[in-house]
């Protein structure tokens, strides 16, 4: 099986530099078309589907591979020696910020930098963390993609972009949700909502920016602070949004503070 047809590579731009753009729980690579654009121009841009999503081949899709993070961290290392090229600059949204640094400490010295949007190295509240829900919170939303994961996403999806204002934005998160095969987004719901990256994300050394959004359902600043305190060379920048997917909602915000961040690695062939 090619990795092309795996993970739905797709391949665009030119530039020395390589940009990976890595999509959400419930997503795939087509949220990123309000910001990938931008950059075509100045960097080589690889987009590609988490298994278990979007066109990615459901036939390669393991219930033991991926019961952890590092299942979807072993192709995207995969994705990386076959399509990549000079520095690599990883830009994960949500649980995908996670996988890129599971990613990073496997590869050793091959990421450049990282781009984490609405990142969050564990969900659930502890003594000294706030992540932003109890345990029992988390629980119930996971019984109730159990029982009715149509009908819950139907609910949640529009909850979690937020974009007041901008409903279309909702619409098309809740298409995506209800695309993905339930039971695959169940595990990967379970997989993503029960995981405890913070021993991984700690004193990873590799440039990051932080992009989080001001108001955000499941990832709250708190969250944000804590990741830019635990990475030793990291820049956190607060998108004024309402939402956990401001690439989508706030695509201008966004690519402002990656143009800064991404500067030491452009492209200025065309004069830029």
């Amino acid at each position: 099986m090619s990795l092309q047809h795996r993970n739905n590579v797709t391949v665009l731009g030119d530039g020395t530099a390589t940009l990976i753009f890595s999509h959400g729980f419930g997503c795939d690579q087509t949220m990123w078309s309000y910001l990938v654009n931008h950059f075509t121009d100045r960097f080589k841009v690889i987009l590609y589907d988490l298994v278990g999503a979007g066109q990615s081949d459901l036939g390669a899709y393991d219930r033991e591979k991926y019961s952890s993070l590092q299942g979807y961290a072993q192709d995207l290392a995969e994705v990386i020696d076959q399509f990549a090229s000079g520095s690599v600059i990883l830009v994960g949204h949500s649980v995908s910020a996670m996988i890129g640094a599971l990613t990073d400490r496997q590869l050793r010295n091959r990421i450049a930098a990282h781009v984490m949007i609405g990142p969050s190295p564990c969900y659930i509240d502890s003594e000294d963390y706030v992540g932003g829900f109890n345990i029992a919170d988390i629980h119930s939303l996971l019984d109730t993609l159990d029982s009715n994961y149509l009908g819950w996403s139907s609910t949640m999806a529009p909850v979690i972009m937020g974009a007041p204002g901008q409903p279309a934005l909702g619409e098309a998160l809740t298409n995506s949700f209800c695309r993905t095969d339930p039971e695959i987004a169940k595990q990967f719901a379970r997989v993503t909502f029960l995981s405890d990256n913070r021993k991984d994300v700690a004193g990873l050394s590799t440039p990051t920016l932080i992009l989080q959004s001001t108001d955000d359902i499941i990832a709250p600043i708190a969250v944000g602070e804590y990741l830019h305190t635990v990475l030793p060379n990291s820049t956190l920048c607060l998108i004024s949004n309402v939402g956990h997917c401001p690439h989508m909602s706030a695509p201008s915000a966004c690519s402002e503070a990656m143009d800064s961040f991404l500067l030491p690695w452009t492209d200025n062939r065309n004069g830029q």
